[in-house]
């Protein structure tokens, strides 16, 4: 059976997705929990890695059994043997040809921010901390020419491995609830560092610093962009599989 997991994690005792020598990461918890539950090692693909600290509302994996478990009782059976900061929010049985990472046709991220005089202790790990104020409305009219097919080099890390830098942004939205403000950004696909370029680029707009999206843009130069937001703002809250299905 060709098994697909959707997940939910918080990432801040994690060093990302990925499985590394030595290091405790989502991806290694989960394949150690489908051994435990199988007897049999399984390598679970995702829908795309993240990094160190960073959330996970709806992360998509899949992988390839044997197990007499009815697929929709497998949540149960690795949720038992997860520790509690990851949970198995789905599981069921997908098609054979179903591939969690070239499959994904569209991506949202949610990315956090509290502001205000005093940084709230619910909020620690959970969301970017700025002091005093930001500006929504500023961080809206740069936020705009983001949509669309662009050439984001600007809004990439040193280290990306993609060679096209051009994607599509679907939407992004920008929404105020008292002292915490959300970016919500749905695309085709993302760069590395790509969504937290973009909030570290849109906070400083929101600070009052000059910031020209559309010159970042077409200047292709990292130099131009704001700072990498930090990660613990960051969440992957739903991957697509299907271009027509609303998010």
């Amino acid at each position: 059976m060709n098994i697909k997991l959707t997940i939910e994690y918080i990432g801040t005792a994690f060093s990302g997705w990925q499985k590394q020598e030595n290091s405790n990461t989502v991806q290694a918890a989960i394949e150690d929990a489908i051994k435990k539950i199988t007897g049999k090692e399984s390598e679970l693909t995702a829908s795309g890695r993240t990094d160190a600290g960073v959330h996970a509302l709806g992360q998509v994996a899949n992988f390839h059994t044997d197990t007499s478990i009815p697929p929709e009782r497998l949540k149960y059976a690795l949720n038992s043997q997860l520790n509690e900061d990851i949970r198995i929010i789905e599981s069921v049985q997908t098609e054979d040809e179903f591939h969690s990472r070239f499959g994904a046709k569209k991506k949202t991220y949610l990315y956090r921010i509290q502001t205000g005089d005093v940084r709230r202790p619910f909020e620690k790990n959970r969301s970017y901390y700025v002091k005093g104020s930001l500006d929504i409305d500023k961080m809206r009219e740069q936020a705009r020419f983001i949509v669309g097919e662009h050439d984001f080099s600007a809004f990439k890390s040193e280290g990306s491995s993609a060679r096209n830098f051009v994607r599509t942004v679907y939407s992004l939205e920008l929404r105020q609830n008292g002292d915490i403000i959300e970016m919500e950004i749905t695309g085709n696909g993302f760069l590395y560092n790509m969504v937290r370029i973009i909030a570290g680029t849109l906070i400083e707009a929101g600070r009052g610093r000059e910031t020209d999206v559309k010159k970042i843009l077409e200047s292709r130069s990292r130099e131009f962009a704001g700072p990498t937001a930090p990660a613990m703002g960051l969440y992957l809250k739903n991957v697509c599989y299907s271009i027509d299905k609303e998010l």
